[in-house]
């Protein structure tokens, strides 16, 4: 079976996702990639991305909104989950790698 993939947002691609990123690279069932939505973003989403992605996991409602602002017809057939984790983490923080493994695995039903 393909690995599914999946691609991790938040503003910057700084501290959330890219920690998402990290820490769910050493899943074996399926690739990891993030992105920002912010013009000053570490890596910024764009249409290769979301092309490449099966899962989209955004933080935040506003990166939901940012995203189908400027990708609204390519995000049709896209699942699209908010986690719901705010900007009050630093990268790689014990309780950011907690929350999102907690809500991840929730939505992959483990």
């Amino acid at each position: 079976m393909d690995k599914l993939n999946f691609l991790f947002i938040c503003s910057k691609n700084e501290w959330r996702s890219r920690t998402a990123e990290t820490i769910f690279q050493k899943e074996e069932q399926f690739n990891v990639k993030s992105a920002g939505t912010s013009k000053t973003a570490r890596i910024r989403i764009n249409q290769s991305l979301i092309a490449w992605s099966d899962k989209i996991f955004v933080m935040e409602d506003q990166h939901k909104k940012r995203l189908f602002e400027s990708y609204g017809e390519q995000l049709e057939s896209k699942e699209i989950i908010v986690l719901g984790i705010p900007d009050e983490y630093q990268y790689m923080d014990a309780e950011l790698i907690e929350e999102l493994k907690d809500s991840v695995y929730f939505y992959l039903g483990g």
